[in-house]
């Protein structure tokens, strides 16, 4: 008997575990694709690549296409697109972005990733504090839909030498449920593997590092 009452209550554990786990996985976005795998973006986190048939933080991909790919989350499946908000899993998109306070922990090597928008495209970006705005590669401009090339030529130092940029302004720039609008940018033609968030964003905040923990709160 007393066997029986332990098993019943290890099942019970073990369902609030999954259910924990699953409520747990707030948003997911699709950064971009690597063969057949996806790279997914859970949470804000910096993107995993997962193969078709294997689950990560509870996000399961059932099947992938070139530019896009089928999950299952929290009993319910999606289709991603890169470039694409998030979803949650609710199935709709992420809040309406009236936050003021973003929390970004360490990827590693001291390095601060993030899942991000840019006029309601999904991107990832690293905060750079020596970068005076938001740089970008002229892909990553291509998905976000940018006319970048109406934007102000300017000439940039590079490791290859000298190369012209665009200067451009952004509708908007969202990390988890803060959104600031009219952000300052640059579109590069060397291929990045993240998008800097730089000072014209960074400023419109109070920052605060603790350890392993960034903190931005929006000044008003």
């Amino acid at each position: 008997m007393a066997l029986a009452g332990y098993a019943v209550l290890l099942v019970a554990a073990l369902l609030h575990g999954r259910a924990q786990a699953q409520s747990e996985v707030q948003s997911v976005a699709l950064a971009g694709m690597m063969g057949t795998k996806a790279l997914l973006v859970v949470n804000g986190s910096a993107p995993k690549s997962v193969a078709p048939g294997e689950t990560h933080q509870g996000v399961k991909i059932i099947s992938t296409t070139s530019d896009q790919a089928v999950i299952e989350q929290a009993g319910k499946r999606h289709t991603l697109r890169v470039g694409d908000a998030p979803v949650n899993s609710g199935g709709s998109t992420a809040s309406a972005g009236r936050g003021t306070r973003i929390t970004i922990t360490e990827s590693g090597g001291g390095h601060f990733m993030t899942a991000g928008q840019i006029n309601g495209k999904a991107v990832q970006f690293m905060v750079d504090t020596g970068a005076t705005s938001i740089a970008m590669s002229v892909a990553d401009a291509d998905r976000a839909g940018l006319d970048y090339k109406n934007g102000q030529p300017v000439r940039m130092s590079t490791a290859n030498g000298t190369t012209t940029g665009y200067r451009v302004k952004l509708n908007s720039v969202r990390v988890g449920d803060v959104e600031v609008f009219d952000v300052d940018a640059v579109v590069i033609p060397q291929p990045m593997p993240f998008l800097l968030l730089g000072n014209s964003f960074l400023s419109r905040f109070q920052m605060k590092r603790d350890n392993n923990l960034m903190t931005l709160d929006k000044r008003y």
